[in-house]
């Protein structure tokens, strides 16, 4: 972890799936190619045990997997619960061209499936664009966004994210909760800062909402006053908001998502949050030109 810090500073290094067989994972992976970074090995205590391995990802990015004897919980050997229970805390709260291969990987050795993909004639603004693949597991209960960025007038904030990160990585995580309004209420308090979105959003989602079938249950002025988004279908909705980067890097950002019967990822709100990264990639200076020379080695 420390030489990951020191190349990439604070972010993602491994990201967990439970899983109900580790062994015929790692087997199915290690036979379509994948890098066992550590063959499959027991913890165990009083209460249970668990079975983990490590593959390798995109980047220097890793996958543990974990089955568990206890599958229904949240459980890890040595785990006790604490002294003292908050009563608070119910309120709390790339490269170019890499996307592809990189999500041929999940396909094939983690035995995912596209649930979902654009391009840079959808995702653009006048300087930069960005491609996105959303893969998913069998049972759909993982989702994964994979960018890559596209060329443009100007350094996409995904090339950003990249040259900042040292190579690519895990860029944000979601957040579930089951109250958004008072999460981000509570995070804004403890001097969070979140990427906004325009008045424009709001009165395009007002009229948007007057012919669907279904009625988002929270005050629009109140989701509009803490500049939080809406996506939704003909059978539910979600509301999410997303943090400016949360370390000296501009890199890792985190989400806040809250579903009411939506099991998406906020595919109708992905125009408006490239444009609000961009707007903030612009005020740190980092919205600039591609060079001639960045131009010819991303065509190589």
């Amino acid at each position: 972890m420390g030489e990951h810090l020191v190349k990439h500073g604070d972010g993602v290094k491994d990201i967990a799936f439970q899983v109900e067989d580790c062994d015929f994972l790692v087997k199915t992976a290690k036979e379509r190619g994948a890098v066992i970074v550590k063959e499959p090995w027991v913890e165990q205590d009083s209460q249970g045990r668990i079975k983990c391995a490590v593959l390798q990802t995109y980047g220097d990015t890793t996958h543990t997997l974990v089955s568990t004897s206890v599958p229904t919980k949240a459980f890890l050997p040595g785990y006790k619960e604490p002294l003292f229970k908050d009563p608070l805390l119910a309120k709390l709260p790339l490269a170019d061209d890499q996307m592809v291969p990189v999500t041929n990987w999940y396909e094939k050795c983690l035995m995912f499936h596209r649930f979902w993909s654009i391009d840079d004639k959808q995702i653009h603004t006048q300087y930069s664009s960005l491609r996105s693949v959303v893969v998913t597991n069998y049972e759909e209960t993982i989702k994964m966004p994979i960018n890559e960025p596209a060329r443009g007038k100007k350094m996409s904030q995904i090339q950003e994210y990249v040259d900042y990160n040292g190579g690519p990585g895990a860029q944000h995580i979601a957040l579930n909760t089951s109250d958004i309004i008072q999460a981000v209420v509570n995070l804004r308090a403890r001097g969070m800062e979140f990427l906004s979105a325009p008045d424009k959003y709001y009165d395009n989602l007002r009229l948007n909402l007057k012919t669907a079938k279904i009625k988002v249950k929270e005050d629009l002025d109140r989701l509009q006053e803490l500049k939080i988004l809406v996506d939704f279908d003909d059978n539910g909705y979600l509301l999410q908001i997303f943090t400016k980067p949360v370390q000296d890097r501009p890199t890792l950002f985190l989400e806040v998502i809250q579903r009411h019967n939506h099991f998406g990822f906020g595919a109708g709100n992905f125009k408006s949050l490239f444009e609000a990264i961009e707007k903030d990639q612009e005020a740190r200076g980092n919205l600039t030109p591609i060079t001639p020379d960045r131009q010819a080695k991303a065509s190589n």
